[in-house]
């Protein structure tokens, strides 16, 4: 009798330990429904804003979600960038080029780019700095096969800030492909964007020309008083 019990208390231990709870499971599929119903759940999941297929990529979408600093939309904006070597024959040095290098927008407006891809080869239009929190990597990202064009949007804070434009493709941006997207009034130009800002190597060899020159100065006029100081002891 008292073998039978034990083994019937020990039963019912599994099946309380097995079977689910009713109250636990509807909490967490309340849970679970009010996760995937969140917008910025969802981008911060990465499981929106996402398209790709062997002609391109669109990553990290946004069309309706606004940053937790605006209020509202302040309006909408559309760019088509055109990619290619024939938009570097402006900029000598440069192999790759866009048709447009700055793109200027007040804060808090919903932004879409076309990216059109003129080259054979991969090209993208990758933006950079954006909030964590609703963009993955804080990016925004295009890419298009050669001879293939992608669209997306995105919704910029409120911030005047200037943003990186450029194509990560290996040795892309260094050959031409860079730009800026300036929110607002921005946060300065960034170096080296074709027909925007000076180049910052060509900086860099200015400012070291400049400094080799004044040594050089210094060194001669050194030698010169020295020269005449044994000349008129």
């Amino acid at each position: 009798m008292r073998r039978s019990a034990h083994r019937l208390l020990i039963a019912l231990g599994w099946l309380v330990l097995i079977l689910p709870v009713p109250g636990l499971v509807a909490q967490n599929a309340d849970a679970g429904s009010v996760a995937h119903a969140d917008p910025a759940h969802v981008h911060m999941a990465g499981s929106d804003g996402m398209q790709f297929d062997a002609g391109g990529l669109v990553m990290n979408a946004n069309e309706s979600v606004l940053p937790r600093d605006c209020p509202e939309l302040s309006g909408d904006y559309q760019f088509s960038v055109r990619v290619g070597r024939n938009y570097a024959d402006a900029y000598p040095g440069t192999v790759f080029g866009m048709s447009q290098h700055e793109y200027r927008v007040p804060p808090c407006s919903r932004v879409t780019v076309t990216l059109i891809n003129e080259d054979e080869v991969r090209h993208q239009w990758m933006l950079h700095g954006l909030p964590l929190y609703l963009y993955p990597q804080g990016m925004f990202h295009l890419e298009a096969a050669g001879g293939q064009s992608r669209t997306g949007t995105f919704i910029v804070p409120s911030e005047d800030r200037t943003y990186l434009v450029h194509c990560d493709m290996t040795q892309h941006m260094e050959k031409g492909m860079k730009g800026q997207l300036v929110v607002g009034s921005g946060s300065g130009d960034l170096w080296s964007v074709p027909g925007v800002s000076r180049q910052f190597r060509q900086s860099r060899q200015v400012t070291v020309l400049s400094v080799s020159l004044v040594v050089s100065m210094a060194a001669m006029s050194f030698l010169v008083l020295a020269f005449l100081g044994k000349r008129n002891p």
